[in-house]
């Protein structure tokens, strides 16, 4: 293979990446915890978008446990965010690790 071939190569993959990013910047993601309590939405770009609580969950009396449920719904659908991302780059660069891409 020489240069320009490689170089042509680049350019593809760089341009699906940059599509790629640019789709997963609209899928979501979403995660709950408490049985559904707490529900919280986040996209590809690991940006929260939304947190529902439910009236049940409010206790005014009791708020560390809103707070865990809040923290634990949070980091669920972050991990879910980065695992499809992780999913769909691996799929565009053949499991190759390109640093900052995400």
């Amino acid at each position: 293979m020489n240069i320009n071939q490689m170089m042509k190569q680049a350019q593809q993959m760089q341009a699906k990446l940059a599509s790629l990013q640019n789709e997963l910047a609209e899928r979501e993601v979403e995660a709950s915890a408490g049985g559904g309590a707490v529900k919280v939405k986040v996209n590809g770009k690991q940006e929260l978008l939304s947190i529902k609580i439910s009236k049940e969950a409010v206790d005014p009396n009791d708020v560390e446990t809103l707070e865990e449920l809040v923290f634990t719904a949070v980091n669920q659908a972050m991990k879910q965010s980065q695992e499809m991302v992780s999913s769909a780059m691996s799929k565009v660069t053949g499991g190759l690790s390109i640093p900052g891409m995400f």
